[in-house]
């Protein structure tokens, strides 16, 4: 686990399944040695209308990102961050195919090692009742602030992956899906 780089990332999207979302705000930290080096936060405009549904779910309409960088614009910055690192999320393969899904928009190939923290969570700390964002929180006590938000779930996603790389049985089972 020493020098080894998560780049823990949350995207709010514009819904319809992970074929059609488009990314409305990401949040990425970058965790070496389980401390943060670097972080990046942008709202994104994803060049589309997002549904009522979305709005009342993140609070992000059409009126705040319609001055946001488009994809293309940040996406040079998202490559960057993560190129060295294992894409870590709760519910990876959703963050990571729409993520996924914006760089083959442009033309790019985008592939990074995995982790997911639901099922290292599973894993690591069985018997819960849910292991949703929220519930697990809950259940270990981590902060979850401004929820449905890119930032405040990579936030307690950061924490969750710190107090799981704590754990001893973690040293055998943090290698990438």
């Amino acid at each position: 686990m020493k020098d080894r780089l998560y780049a823990v990332i949350d995207v709010e999207t514009t819904g319809k399944g992970i074929l059609g979302s488009r990314v409305t705000e990401i949040c990425i930290v970058l965790l070496k040695n389980g401390e943060i080096v670097e972080k990046f936060t942008s709202l994104v405009n994803p060049e589309r209308f997002i549904p009522p549904f979305i709005t009342g779910l993140t609070g992000i309409n059409n009126e705040l990102v319609e001055d946001a960088p488009k994809f293309y614009e940040i996406a040079d910055e998202v490559e960057r961050i993560t190129r060295d690192a294992i894409f870590v999320a709760h519910n990876v393969n959703f963050d990571y195919n729409v993520i996924r899904g914006e760089f083959k928009s442009l033309g790019y190939d985008f592939v990074r090692r995995k982790l997911c923290t639901v099922r290292l969570s599973r894993k690591l700390i069985p018997g819960l009742y849910s292991y949703s964002l929220g519930r697990l929180c809950g259940a270990l006590k981590i902060p979850l602030n401004n929820r449905h938000r890119a930032e405040g779930d990579t936030d307690a996603t950061v924490l969750l992956l710190q107090k799981i790389l704590g754990l001893e049985e973690a040293e055998n089972t943090t290698e990438s899906e």
